[in-house]
């Protein structure tokens, strides 16, 4: 499960760069029953907060970089982001953009770890990150795809401290790899990585990539919303036993994300 507390290595903010802001803003209202609040007045303000009954569960702004794709970005917490960059140095990851200070509401860096999968860590001041997971329409579960599974152990274990344990997929399909903060038990297990081929990771180039799973009262309702507001479903929905019924999306502007009916049971 994922907390709002401040466990280190645990998920606690992401935030979508899209082309278009406002248009997206409408998607996530419509599937995730998200409010958007701008940072600012007037039409043209290009970042603001999505908020869930009145919390705030992630962030938005306009896609900036040169070539990048629209995509999710998850931040872990850590008590240091410049000791976490020269870890993540170390392991053979690369800075995308160096440790700064947001004000006094933290200290941000992002980077790719050795086979391109893009992260983000957050070192908290006076924001803590979000305020509401685990209900329907905030974060539930974080998941990598990844062409190398034990590379990607090897070096996420040395820079965030995570503990991983196996379990196989039904049906012979594999392995998934469960993630847990350093040093806390297996039910504060907070996502998982799977191995895949390379050609099933077409929508980042072949590179690993990190998307969100957010919890919602009904998988079946979650994906018409999604095709009826201009996205699309790559998968599902399924039912997973113990998990709960699925489905991966796409937004408007091929942003990839989970939504998960949960199984209470």
């Amino acid at each position: 499960m994922i907390t709002t507390d401040l466990t280190p290595g645990s998920p606690c903010w992401l935030d979508l760069g899209a082309p278009d802001v406002r248009a997206t803003a409408a998607f996530y209202d419509s599937v995730l029953g998200w409010e958007y609040e701008p940072m600012g007045e007037g039409e043209d303000v290009e970042g603001g907060m999505f908020k869930k009954d009145g919390k705030t569960v992630a962030g938005l702004g306009k896609l900036t970089e040169e070539g990048a794709r629209p995509a999710w970005m998850i931040y872990y917490s850590v008590a240091d982001t410049d000791a976490t960059t020269q870890a993540v140095e170390r392991a053979g990851g690369t800075v995308r953009v160096p440790s700064r200070d947001l004000g006094d509401w933290g200290r941000m860096a992002q980077y790719s770890d050795p086979l391109g999968g893009q992260f983000a860590v957050w070192q908290p001041g006076k924001d803590t990150g979000f305020e509401l997971v685990e209900e329907p329409g905030s974060l539930s579960w974080t998941e990598l795809y990844t062409s190398d599974a034990a590379a990607s152990q090897e070096f996420y274990g040395e820079v965030l401290g995570w503990q991983f344990s196996d379990m196989p997929l039904p049906g012979g399909g594999g392995t998934y790899t469960l993630i847990t903060p350093a040093g806390q038990p297996e039910e504060r297990m907070q996502g998982g990585l799977m191995e895949v081929a390379k050609e099933n990771l077409a929508l980042a180039g072949g590179r690993p990539y990190w998307h969100p799973v957010f919890a919602v009262a009904d998988c079946d309702t979650a994906v018409a919303d999604v095709t009826g507001n201009g996205g699309s479903v790559q998968m599902g929905p399924d039912d997973a036993e113990g998990v709960g019924r699925l489905a991966v999306c796409l937004d408007p502007s091929n942003a990839d994300f989970v939504v998960l009916a949960p199984d209470r049971n």
